[in-house]
């Protein structure tokens, strides 16, 4: 089981590569897990939002760790590629509080972790990422610790120097222990070849429209894209639309081009 562990951890860290960029579409629960994986994907990545709202909560950390990590461990069973969990700034009052979740979270299975600083100052995140990899080390496990900015994403600090404020603080996260760094919010191109030419580990961009296709951010140097919430989004949305057609007018077209019972069924053939 060790072996195993390793192996994917191994295999996870690999995939980041800007050459052929790992691309992942979060999954909230089993069933998008299962049906994002049979879709082709190398590795399954959570998003902290799909899961809080599937479980009756609002995103930002309002979730118990027992229930974000009886999630993960459940998502790890089911499937066969690595997984990565995004458990928000940690789930944790402190650093203590972050390794104790790092903890948890590999003993649930996963390979990754994906943590951001949100409005919290840079050198707040860097004590939880050393505590991160400390606990990493402890476990034994090549955790691939993803460290997210949100400098972008909540449009933090002066534009004018939203870029080298960006960069700066990236560098603290490598420097505390980041395997990886990831800046949701940025669509331009020209912006993204520059955040990736000045940070020394991969990239991870979140992508959604308006953003480069996958293909076109791996030649500007990124090596990860994820999709964060969008799918969840997606997926609420369409039940959205089926409803309120169904309520408005009585009509079912939103069910006509939906995944086959029997395809959907036949991801679950036994109890895992």
């Amino acid at each position: 089981m060790i072996t195993a562990h390793m192996d994917k951890a191994l295999l996870f860290r690999s995939l980041h590569d800007s050459a052929r960029p790992l691309a992942l579409a979060n999954a909230w629960d089993v069933a998008s897990a299962r049906v994002i994986e049979a879709a082709g994907a190398p590795a399954i990545a959570t998003t902290s939002a799909g899961i809080s709202w599937s479980s009756g909560h609002p995103d930002g950390e309002t979730l118990s760790l027992d229930r974000a990590v009886d999630v993960i461990a459940r998502i790890v069973a089911a499937v066969d590629v690595p997984v990565t969990a995004d458990i928000e700034g940690g789930y944790g009052q402190d650093a203590a509080g972050v390794a104790e979740t790092v903890t948890r979270v590999l003993e649930a299975g996963a390979v990754g972790i994906n943590i951001e600083d949100g409005t919290r100052p840079p050198a707040e995140l860097g004590a939880r990422l050393t505590a991160a990899r400390a606990a990493a080390e402890r476990a034994g496990v090549s955790l691939f610790l993803n460290a997210r900015t949100d400098t972008y994403l909540f449009g933090l600090g002066d534009p004018a120097t939203r870029l080298e404020h960006t960069l700066e603080r990236a560098r603290q996260y490598v420097d505390a222990g980041a395997d990886g760094i990831f800046v949701p919010g940025v669509t331009d191109p020209a912006t993204i070849a520059e955040l990736a030419s000045g940070i020394s580990v991969p990239l991870n961009i979140m992508a959604g429209p308006g953003a480069p296709d996958v293909a076109e951010l791996g030649g500007l140097g990124v090596a990860r894209v994820s999709l964060g919430s969008g799918v969840a989004q997606t997926a609420y949305t369409a039940t959205r639309l089926a409803a309120q057609q169904l309520y408005d007018t009585g009509a079912y077209h939103p069910l006509a081009d939906t995944i086959p019972f029997p395809e959907l069924n036949g991801l679950f053939p036994n109890p895992r």
